[in-house]
């Protein structure tokens, strides 16, 4: 299957590519996804790590099919073929 996923602000600069097409066999969640994401991408990793983004002030959103993870299954959330993963950081201020 092929997973779409796009890189805005920052993370497009870190990753270097602002869209990216995925093939995978076989079925795959959110979680996978970041671990074999970092693994293709090195740079990644200081800021899609999984101890930040199960952190409920996390500097990135992730949206599958324009819904972010927490109204779905969050990190298990489960991909399928076709799916748009995005990827935006966020700052946050006081």
């Amino acid at each position: 299957m092929t997973i779409s996923l796009k890189f805005l602000g920052t993370l497009r600069h870190i990753s270097n590519t602002s869209k990216l097409a995925l093939s995978v066999n076989g079925a795959l969640s959110v979680k996978e996804l970041l671990s074999r994401l970092v693994e293709e991408i090195p740079a990644l990793k200081q800021s899609l790590s999984l101890q930040q983004l199960e952190d409920l002030q996390s500097s990135t959103l992730i949206l599958v099919n324009g819904k972010e993870i927490s109204v779905l299954d969050g990190l298990a959330t489960n991909l399928n073929d076709g799916d748009e993963v995005v990827f935006v950081p966020v700052v946050h201020g006081g």
